[in-house]
């Protein structure tokens, strides 16, 4: 996926969640917009090279997005709102093992399997054998060998756990990607120090039928990519 054009500068600080500042290469100093609600633990340092994109739509407060943030080993990407695309893409270009031989791709579909109400991120039909509903999570949080999911307790991350086994107990395919947003770590594990629930149910859905993917998202120049799956560790 091609991202708009991108602006080099330095992180000063992030604060209020959604606001950072940022001093441009050609010395600016700008307030952007932070698109991640996540505690953004080991994404971020005063000092650190950044990339942001710019808008010239007049309705938005703040013109400028902060994309990626480099910590060091390469480009983390922070903007949480890029990752379903480029999962996306893989997904219509077959690129993904496992997902593959469906006619047709649907983005933001609302179910509600067994009261279990959620929208999820992708649904893939009109194939040989079930509906794959598919859920995705940017996952960016270090810790060794592995990185992390979540970063803060996620009430939202267990509705969609409980979608998906509903939707397995039907009939049809549920599966969790967790998108690595970084190069380090070594595979994926879930963040049981952070939210032992969210650790034990992912556990338990797996053990339901639900299918695990983690994914590794590269940034080669202003793209981003799905350069292959990674190991998950349970």
């Amino acid at each position: 996926m091609l991202l708009p054009p991108l602006t080099d500068g330095h992180i000063v600080r992030r604060y209020k969640r959604f606001l950072a500042d940022v001093v441009l290469a050609d010395g600016r100093e700008v307030v952007a917009h932070c698109p991640n609600t996540g505690a953004m633990t080991g994404c971020w340092a005063p000092g650190a090279p950044v990339q942001l994109s710019h808008s010239d739509n007049p309705r938005r407060k703040l013109a400028w997005t902060l994309e990626r943030v480099d910590m060091g080993a390469g480009w983390v990407g922070v903007n949480t709102h890029r990752v379903n695309p480029v999962v996306a893409e893989a997904l219509d270009a077959e690129a993904v093992p496992g997902l593959t031989g469906y006619g047709r791709l649907r983005r933001e579909v609302t179910v509600n399997p067994a009261g279990h109400k959620a929208r999820l991120d992708l649904v893939l039909d009109q194939g040989a054998g079930p509906d794959a509903y598919v859920e995705v999570k940017c996952v960016t949080l270090p810790d060794g060998d592995r990185l992390r999911f979540p970063d803060a307790v996620s009430a939202r991350g267990l509705r969609h756990l409980d979608s998906l086994a509903a939707l397995v107990a039907e009939g049809q395919r549920g599966v969790m990607v967790f998108a690595l947003n970084r190069p380090e770590g070594e595979g994926f594990s879930p963040a049981d120090a952070i939210d032992p629930a969210y650790g034990r149910r992912l556990r338990e859905v797996l053990a339901a039928g639900v299918e695990v993917l983690a994914l590794r998202i590269a940034h080669p120049d202003q793209r981003m990519t799905v350069s292959g799956a990674v190991p998950v560790w349970l």
